[in-house]
């Protein structure tokens, strides 16, 4: 394998010259490092050594699928700080066969002997969130099978080999996942199970050390061999159950046994010539849709990035859409969510009319169509050389999840039925066997019914901040695809929330380093309440550009993580 990865460094040349789609991307922005250019294929993901693994699988004859299923078992093993083997996926697919998007819903549901009134409320309402009461189905196996039984070539043992191999052997420790890891461990460590494989020698490991975790590499491989059913129907949900009942859970085999994915059609909207799309409710996916329809109704590229006005639109705009994300996004198996009318342009218009540009909103009221600030979340894109692109997103919620470990099983319990209302009556109110509002989303870009860009970001209420910050940078300000991501990024907290906590001082504006201080100031002068805050906050950010004269993929990655974009 040795020679194989040197190869790798060779075969991703840093290319400084665009291909003929990126020649519409005049430098607009400071780049931290080349976009990657590869004519066969793509992966971008996190952490490297994940990235290699997806490339292997490309080189090998694999779909971008099979390569996406082999990286995202990596990082569950590599960056259990973001996601793994007990959290919910989502991904969005386009097949060069049929030239269209097709979408998947990976998420679970609450357990079916859960009722609300036997969960006893936080102080301020929500469901306690590192407890069993906030756990929910993991869908990510069922998500890996699902999109391997229509898109795979290569034997889903093949595919999760390498995980299962780094897992035995070991892996050095990367420095964002190391960091966030020893953050981590205060607020876990004394969670069941926690400490018997998330702190091997009573610590989190370091930066650079070996990781081994032989307990995941077995779960895998029962996985590798009997396919969903060893998951869901076999001897992993049994020792989830079993572990449910040691400590105070609610899991029943049939939980697991019901359990299904979910075919969806993505959703989208025109922003400026370009189609972008995403995955209707649970998820909040078309919050990102939502705000580029209001923005549509100002001339960002006018005001530009250095003026307090382009910042004050983005908040304000952020705010609006917010509001209808508490008030009306859930799971449509239980609440009528009105997407077509959300997503209308003339209803982003009416919306876009609330913006005072002279003062910052104190509140925020949803419109009448016809909990969230975690950054603790995984995205990958991958390209193949058929032209097959996917954009995939992966989370235990918050890190480690719930921080419940089962040891025999290596990987802990997400913790994303926190995002419930306990409230009863609303769209997102909690029921027994329902999906909770999920912050997770994947995204894409056509043109003219082309594939453009696959592309993500992590990080909670970030990422439909984020989604359209990037798509502002390449549409807006001509910013090739490592310059759109790498770009100073605002972050607004405190919204209303679908949990139930109202916005009612107008939140914190925390925007990176580099405005002058004079557009600080202006928008202090204007009411916002601007705080600093760590980089990770920001999101963590990842894209595959098809041009689509030559087939020529670009990949870019996130400054702020360990990952890399690779191809050959």
């Amino acid at each position: 394998m040795r020679h194989v990865y040197r190869s790798l460094t060779l075969v991703a040349v840093l290319l400084v010259t665009a291909g003929a789609d990126q020649t519409t991307f005049a430098a607009r922005g400071i780049a931290t490092r080349s976009t990657v250019y590869a004519r066969h294929g793509m992966v971008c993901c996190a952490q490297p050594l994940a990235a290699q693994a997806g490339l292997d699988v490309l080189k090998a004859g694999g779909s971008a699928v099979d390569a996406a299923i082999a990286v995202n078992a990596c990082l569950g093993l590599m960056e259990p700080t973001a996601n793994g083997m007990g959290g919910d996926l989502f991904a969005i697919v386009w097949d060069p066969k049929t030239k269209s998007l097709h979408g998947l819903n990976a998420c679970g549901r609450s357990p079916l002997g859960l009722r609300a009134d036997r969960i006893p409320p936080e102080p301020d309402g929500t469901i306690p969130l590192y407890s069993p009461y906030s756990w929910s189905v993991p869908g990510c196996v069922d998500g890996w099978a699902e999109l391997h039984a229509r898109y795979g070539r290569l034997s889903l043992a093949r595919d999760l080999a390498p995980a299962i191999a780094f897992a035995q052997d070991g892996f050095p420790l990367s420095p964002v996942i190391a960091g966030d890891w020893e953050h981590s461990i205060h607020v876990f460590k004394d969670k069941p199970g926690f400490a018997d494989v998330f702190m091997p020698g009573g610590r989190a490991p370091h930066e650079g050390e070996i990781f081994r975790n032989p307990a995941l590499a077995k779960t895998l491989r029962i996985v590798a061999e009997q396919g969903r059913d060893g998951y869901y129907r076999g001897p992993i949900a049994e020792a989830i159950v079993n572990y449910s009942r040691a400590n105070g859970g609610f899991f029943a085999l049939e939980d697991f046994a019901k359990h299904r994915s979910e075919w969806v059609t993505p959703v989208s909207t025109n922003y400026r010539g370009w189609d972008v799309w995403e995955l209707p409710p649970p998820g909040q996916g078309i919050a990102a849709l939502q705000l580029l329809n209001v923005l549509g109704n100002f001339d960002l590229h006018a005001m530009g990035r250095n003026s307090a006005d382009f910042w004050h639109v983005m908040t304000e705009a952020k705010k609006i859409v917010y509001a209808d994300r508490a008030r009306y996004y859930a799971d449509p198996d239980f609440a009528n969510v009105p997407v077509a009318e959300l997503i209308a342009k003339p209803y982003a218009k009416q919306r876009a009319a609330l913006v005072d540009m002279q003062h910052a909103a104190q509140r925020d009221l949803p419109g009448e169509p016809a909990a969230l600030n975690r950054r603790e979340t995984t995205y990958l894109c991958v390209a193949d050389e058929s032209g097959m692109m996917v954009s995939l997103i992966q989370s235990n919620y918050t890190g480690f999840g719930s921080g419940y470990v089962i040891p025999e099983l290596g990987f802990g319990l997400q913790d994303r039925g926190n995002l419930f209302d306990l409230r009863p009556g609303r769209p997102n109110s909690y029921a027994p066997g329902k999906r909770p509002f999920h912050t997770i989303i994947p995204a894409f870009v056509t043109k003219e019914g082309r594939p453009l860009m696959a592309f993500g970001l992590m990080g909670g209420d970030m990422q439909p901040q984020g989604h359209a910050q990037v798509i502002v940078n390449l549409v807006d300000f001509g910013m090739n695809l490592q310059e759109a991501g790498d770009a100073i990024r605002f972050h607004h907290t405190g919204s209303t929330e679908p949990t139930g906590t109202v916005m009612t001082d107008g939140g914190v504006l925390h925007i990176e380093d580099g405005l002058p201080d004079s557009v600080l100031a202006e928008l202090r002068r204007r009411g916002h309440r601007i705080e600093p805050e760590s980089v990770g906050a920001y999101g963590g950010y990842q894209a595959i550009w098809r041009d689509s004269v030559t087939g020529v993929y670009s990949g870019a990655t996130e400054k702020r993580k360990d990952g890399c974009a690779i191809g050959y």
